[in-house]
């Protein structure tokens, strides 16, 4: 406790060096950020037996303070017992001296090997980039960066991402790591620096404009997360109406967050209207600094 107790103090003696960080500094890289803001080694998931907290960063030593009954989301939580208030450097110290222990999670498809007959989008190689657009690009290490749209089109498939979102505590609501995945081009399921909110169908995890997610299980930014989408399109007559709508079942960091949910329409802003043709797997630039590695697609064959 006492170590634990010192930690916390030493952590939270940097908000000097925080509070000089403009209000507009967006931090791409995790290790970059741990130097220079303070509020960044603060801000994540804690625990003790019987509760869950998630503290997230709003920079200058501010912060948002959300518990939850039973445990985090996703480790014990209720589904309904949620309290939110908002603290600063003192209200953080107390609370986290107070038998809290720092949790680091992980989505246990992280990392997922792409199966026999998966296309390959994105390995880290330049090579890779090949399977894009023109304007694809690569960062310095080897990352996958926002706004690129596949050269390979799909029907029925699983697709698997793996995305990074940016650490921009003064950034709220859609300007807070912006981008989606597009299945189809047609399709967004969200990403947005939703960590601690309430799980909105504009938030991370939900289907924009259709549906919010059955649990928010977003990550801190700067976790490495993934979504794993398994899609069936939707099915056109002969006349060229739609007979069936699409259908997809999501999961957001290795939890199930839409099982078989349909899509009655295309989602707002996306590049492709309804059909019966194939389409692209598109991940939106929004203006934010999104990173993704681990790009794969199985096609699946279906009735």
């Amino acid at each position: 406790m006492l170590l634990r107790f010192v930690f916390v103090l030493a952590v939270l003696a940097g908000f000097s060096a925080a509070q000089k960080n403009p209000k507009k500094k967006v931090w791409a890289d995790p290790a970059v950020a741990a130097q220079e803001d303070a509020d960044f080694l603060v801000q994540g998931e804690y625990a003790k037996p019987g509760l869950g907290v998630q503290i997230i960063a709003h920079g200058n030593g501010k912060f948002q303070i959300v518990t939850y009954q039973g445990g985090p989301p996703g480790l014990g939580f209720d589904g309904k017992t949620v309290t939110r208030r908002d603290g600063n450097s003192l209200v953080v110290t107390k609370l986290l001296a107070d038998g809290f222990q720092k949790i680091q999670r992980q989505s246990w498809t992280l990392g997922a090997k792409a199966p026999k007959g998966a296309k390959v989008l994105f390995d880290g190689t330049e090579a890779s980039l090949s399977n894009w657009k023109k304007g694809a690009r690569i960062s310095k290490d080897g990352l996958l960066m926002q706004g690129v749209t596949s050269t390979s089109t799909f029907h029925d498939h699983f697709v698997h991402v793996e995305f990074r979102l940016p650490y921009q505590p003064h950034a709220r609501g859609q300007g807070r790591g912006n981008s989606g995945l597009y299945v189809q081009g047609r399709y967004e399921t969200q990403m947005l620096d939703s960590f601690g909110l309430k799980g909105m169908h504009n938030e991370c995890g939900g289907i924009y404009s259709v549906r919010a997610p059955d649990l928010n299980a977003c990550l801190p930014p700067l976790t490495w997360q993934t979504y794993d989408i398994e899609y069936k399109a939707a099915r056109f007559g002969a006349d060229g109406k739609k007979t069936t709508n699409a259908q997809m079942t999501v999961r957001l960091n290795g939890i199930v967050i839409h099982d078989k949910v349909e899509l009655p329409k295309r989602t707002t802003a996306s590049p492709l209207p309804e059909g019966v043709e194939p389409g692209p797997v598109y991940l939106q630039n929004h203006g934010n600094p999104i990173r993704y590695r681990n790009i794969w697609v199985l096609p699946r064959s279906g009735n």
